[in-house]
């Protein structure tokens, strides 16, 4: 008896040029949106760099560059914001890859936008605008594969109360309720009365 055909398997799909779409459609400013941390965190340490070479020298201005890196490295508070906008580049990037890798995209091959995305005590929280033909059921059939892609425990997706293109994807990485050191009992244990 032959195996039923799944309907995630690429290779049943009744759209095959489809795909040349989906690879033609990206634009400059679809990338710019994408990767808008990036491009302004370079500008900004360009500009830094330009202007501390003008009053100073090259090398002074690599030098407090440098030691502010250090600093944002080192000081608890700035690496914790450090490394929280860096998970919240990473998840956009990787829900992004998400929706075009579970075909959740449009025919035309355009993605639906992450928003905004910001940290929260257990993870992220990603605001996304879902295109025309993409509802918030189609991220909740593929909450698995967000959580596996975004490197997390799990994903819930919430649907706004009152637009329904907008939803809300929870990245839950941590728990915060479970028990970090668990103490071992210094009572011994008995055995139950009737128990052989």
């Amino acid at each position: 008896m032959p195996a039923k055909a799944s309907p995630r398997n690429h290779r049943n799909n009744p759209y095959v040029i489809d795909n040349w779409a989906a690879i033609v459609h990206h634009s400059t400013a679809g990338a710019v949106w994408r990767f808008r941390t990036e491009l302004t965190t370079l500008a900004a340490t360009a500009t830094a760099t330009w202007q501390l070479d003008r009053a100073l020298t090259l090398t002074w201005a690599l030098a407090i560059l440098a030691a502010v890196g250090v600093a944002a490295a080192v000081l608890p508070w700035t690496r914790r914001l450090v490394t929280r906008r860096a998970w919240c580049v990473l998840s956009r990037h990787r829900l992004q890859r998400v929706f075009f890798e579970t075909r959740m995209h449009t025919r035309s091959g355009r993605l639906s936008l992450v928003l905004r995305i910001h940290p929260t005590k257990v993870g992220e929280r990603a605001l996304i605008w879902c295109r025309a033909g993409i509802c918030s059921e189609d991220l909740e059939a593929h909450t698995g594969e967000i959580a596996a892609a975004c490197y997390a425990r799990e994903a819930r997706v919430e649907r706004s109360r009152r637009w329904a293109q907008l939803v809300v994807v929870n990245i839950v990485r941590r728990d915060t309720l479970a028990a970090h050191n668990v103490i071992p009992s210094a009572v011994p244990r008995t055995p139950r009365a009737g128990a052989a």
